[in-house]
């Protein structure tokens, strides 16, 4: 099995979101938090010997975050982490969105992301390969779909790659993708903003 199920959500982690035991571990500990806050877990990495990087990603449920999103989890991120101390040795925490050049993890970021180019790594061989680039076509019966140039066809075909065999995957920067995660963000932004002028901070104009 290469995804696991999330004792505490009872729903199905992917395992892009968290690798190895520590990381699934942490996981757990941090994402009912994170939801309570309003935000989604995207990623749990730690890199580097002993504590090192401990990078979590995490969004709202419409894909933005800000900074003041970000400091807000890694302040609730850093309380359960100090009493639940599982990483034994001294580590960096690391709290951010995914970016532009987003990695995909969960199904509804296949969904979501639609129509954008991607490039995705198999945890193992798939018709004589494990790296993939294409146009996603979204999901279906647990396969990712994906438009790409096939050997032995003259035009895109649309092939299905199962979604459990996924290890890595992450958006390519077009200038359409970019555009879109502006778009995108724009309303966050101006939330924000209209938030900042109701505690009386508006912008003063001369």
């Amino acid at each position: 099995m290469l995804s696991e199920r999330n004792n505490e959500t009872g729903k199905t982690r992917a395992p892009m979101v968290a690798h190895g035991a520590l990381g699934k571990r942490i996981a757990d500990l941090i994402e009912p938090a994170i939801n309570d806050l309003g935000y989604e877990l995207v990623r749990v990495r730690q890199s580097g010997d002993g504590g090192g990087t401990l990078q979590i990603m995490a969004e709202r449920p419409d894909g933005t975050m800000l900074v003041e999103d970000c400091e807000a989890v890694s302040r609730t991120i850093s309380a359960l982490m100090d009493v639940a101390d599982p990483i034994k040795s001294q580590y960096m925490l690391e709290v951010s969105s995914p970016g532009i050049g987003r990695p995909l993890t969960r199904e509804k970021d296949f969904e979501n992301w639609a129509g954008f180019e991607v490039k995705l790594e198999l945890s193992e061989m798939l018709a004589g390969r494990k790296r993939f680039r294409g146009t996603l076509q979204g999901v279906e019966a647990g396969e990712v779909l994906l438009e790409m140039q096939v050997d032995g066809h003259k035009e895109l075909q649309t092939i299905g790659l199962p979604f459990t065999l996924v290890s890595d995957a992450r958006l390519v920067i077009t200038d359409d993708l970019v555009e879109e995660s502006a778009r995108r963000m724009k309303p966050a932004e101006n939330a924000v903003q209209a938030n900042d002028n109701a505690d009386g901070t508006e912008d003063v104009k001369n």
